[in-house]
């Protein structure tokens, strides 16, 4: 039997823990009789799309990006429509991706989704001729992305540090929004336009979004009061953002949005300054994927019930500490958001 070639590429500043220890899980865990595999680490931003483009001449039949939402970006816009699939192990503060495609965040398990190689073809999403795989957008989240690059920490809770210092002075854009119905003016404080479900760390912009449909879930956040957005919050990482009515969704292929003023855009949370027209399309099975075998992806988002079952029974464990932790995590935005309101 031929064996496939894996190549690693090691963002190790990427989240905010260590990862002296992966060479060695890799080697402990690889099956070595189905692959064979080596490890190349990242030294300075950009490497690691130059590091996929040179797995792609080399023929390297998987490239496995170690790190975060970045990293996995900077990967698969070199790996789009070639042979080599992209493999994700998730060390980054959100992994929006991997979340979505449920592969663990626990890397043991994860490289074991390597090990079984089921790899299945995926759409992605272009803003401005920058890809994205899982979200980008404008408004707010795109200001938010700048300051929490600026801010020098990762993880959770400097993003909501950032989101709660900012979130009530932003002042909202209006945007003139085209799709293949016609043009519509909006008033927003954010649009978001998701290949997939989440923004990361479980915060469910476009719950039902699925990356197999050639089209992009539209999410536009309308102005709202200051009381609003304790529930705004927790409809977001409840996955009930769409019932909220300040919420407006629609689904495209292709959209053109126009704002009086340059501003920010985001792709899979990383800032640029672009100009007043920005354009964004799907490309359709563009990008292969290793998937954990044990869930189908369009099965997953179309029936969240079913699948919260088997996730429970397939790791009871998890789903216990993730349902423990999103309360904590939606109680303490809460509290710090009515703390603010009542000064």
């Amino acid at each position: 039997m031929t064996k496939k070639n894996i190549r690693f590429i090691l963002n190790p500043i990427s989240g905010s823990h260590g990862k002296a220890e992966i060479p060695g899980l890799i080697d402990d865990i690889i099956d070595k009789e189905r692959f064979e595999y080596e490890i190349r680490t990242t030294q300075y931003a950009g490497h690691a799309a130059e590091l996929a483009r040179e797995s792609v001449a080399d023929g390297i039949d998987v490239v496995v990006a170690i790190g975060g939402d970045g990293t996995v970006n900077e990967v698969a816009r070199s790996l789009v429509h070639t042979r080599t699939a992209l493999g994700i192990i998730p060390c980054g503060s959100g992994n929006g991706l991997a979340r979505h495609l449920c592969i663990p965040i626990d890397i043991k398990k994860s490289l074991k989704i390597i090990n079984s190689c089921k790899i299945e073809k995926f759409d992605y999403g272009v803003i401005n001729d920058l890809p994205f795989f899982c979200t980008c957008g404008m408004g707010f989240d795109a200001f938010i992305s700048f300051k929490f690059a600026e801010s020098g920490k990762r993880g959770p809770i400097t993003y909501v540090e950032n989101v709660l210092k900012e979130g009530l002075k932003y002042k909202p854009e209006t945007y003139e929004v085209e799709d293949e119905t016609g043009a519509k003016r909006y008033k927003a404080f954010l649009i978001a336009c998701a290949n997939a479900s989440q923004y990361g760390n479980n915060a469910y912009i476009a719950p039902h979004a699925t990356m197999r449909d050639g089209l992009m879930d539209v999410v536009i956040l309308e102005p709202f009061a200051a009381l609003d957005a304790p529930q705004i919050s927790m409809d977001l990482f409840s996955k009930t953002l769409e019932n909220n009515s300040k919420i407006k969704t629609f689904k495209s292929r292709r959209i053109h949005i126009h704002r009086k003023e340059p501003g920010a855009i985001h792709f899979d949370g990383d800032p640029i300054m672009t100009g007043t027209d920005i354009d964004v399309h799907m490309e359709e099975q563009g990008i292969s994927i290793v998937t954990n075998p044990d869930v189908v992806e369009d099965t997953k988002q179309a029936n969240p019930v079913l699948n919260a079952f088997s996730d429970f029974f397939n790791n009871i464990n998890n789903v216990r500490e993730d349902i423990v932790h999103q309360g904590r995590r939606i109680q303490t935005i809460n509290k710090v958001l009515l703390r603010r309101l009542t000064r």
